[in-house]
């Protein structure tokens, strides 16, 4: 007996079955296959290019005092040395006297200096005194030191904070730092805690060592001597794409568009020829996973802007 097309289909099914057995519906359809997705963010930055890329030190005393001293030193054409830290963050632009200049760092040798370094021992809960100091009633110089040494503690030091640390110590370097409570002693022995409830304590320890320290000597290079000048400047090293609406292509253009009104556009591989397009006036083509901080001038206004690719 020859078997019919149905009952053919019939036995082949009752076949695949077992083949099949713990397959989901979207293993079978493909509905769970890895997909990437493309997403552009996009901000407005709202003021001028040149404002944007000026330094101004903050008014801290920490970071904010030895930047300011480092400046009046420098400017126009002076030299300010400091050891083992950097007062001024490196290539920044700065303005004097109608003219633009960009801090640069060189090192002029090593000293050895009197430092103190101050690290921390965990206390348990039962054992914190009623004398216990919140850090957060510190003030700035001596509780950033120890959020620094905290975090670095609960990490196990795995914590981004272990790259301004010694070991397992923090050199007291800074001006303000050097005038704190924990440079004077007050702090030392004592127990400090994260909380008002005691979770999180710690014994200060402050020991004195003598280091070799980098003497860090700071200048600044004239880059322009007009705001007009240092506009170019500024658009060829800080402005990552500079476009107008002439340069997209239509559906470039309103991709773009909805981008900045909406703050971010998102898409699947394959993504369309717009996107690709737009991707690569904006010189991310190349970004394997993601790409951010980008500056972007477009129709004469000013953006912040990135790429980030997420396989899922």
């Amino acid at each position: 007996m020859v078997p019919t097309r149905r009952r053919l289909l019939q036995v082949g099914g009752a076949a695949m079955l077992p083949a099949l057995a713990g397959c989901t519906a979207g293993d079978l359809f493909g509905s769970n296959e890895p997909t990437t997705e493309y997403t552009l963010s996009i901000d407005s930055i709202e003021v001028d290019p040149i404002e944007h890329a000026l330094y101004e030190p903050d008014d801290g005393a920490v970071f904010g005092a030895p930047a300011r001293t480092a400046l009046a030193a420098i400017l126009p054409d002076g030299r300010h040395t400091t050891y083992g830290y950097r007062p001024l963050p490196e290539d920044a632009y700065v303005e004097h006297d109608d003219a633009y200049y960009q801090t640069k760092y060189i090192v002029t040798g090593r000293s050895k200096q009197s430092r103190q370094i101050v690290r921390v021992d965990s206390v348990p809960k039962e054992d914190v005194p009623e004398d216990a100091v919140l850090t957060d009633t510190l003030a700035q110089p001596s509780a950033r030191v120890l959020k620094i040494l905290h975090t670095h503690t609960q990490s196990d030091g795995e914590a981004s904070t272990a790259e301004v640390l010694r070991g397992d110590g923090y050199v007291l370097r800074r001006p303000a730092e050097r005038e704190s409570r924990l440079a004077t002693g007050d702090l030392d022995g004592r127990v400090v805690t994260m909380t008002d409830s005691g979770n999180w304590a710690y014994r200060v320890d402050v020991t004195e060592e003598e280091l070799r320290e980098p003497a860090h000597t700071a200048l600044a290079i004239k880059v322009a001597a007009s705001r007009s000048q240092f506009r170019s400047v500024v658009f060829g090293s800080r402005v990552d794409a500079e476009l107008t609406p002439a340069a997209l292509s239509s559906d470039a253009q309103e991709l773009l568009a909805q981008a900045i009104a909406r703050g971010t556009y998102t898409e699947s591989a394959p993504i369309s020829e717009s996107l690709d397009a737009l991707l690569g006036a904006l010189g991310l083509k190349a970004v394997d996973s993601a790409a951010t901080g980008k500056q972007l001038w477009y129709d004469e206004q000013f953006y912040r802007y990135g790429l980030y690719i997420d396989d899922d």
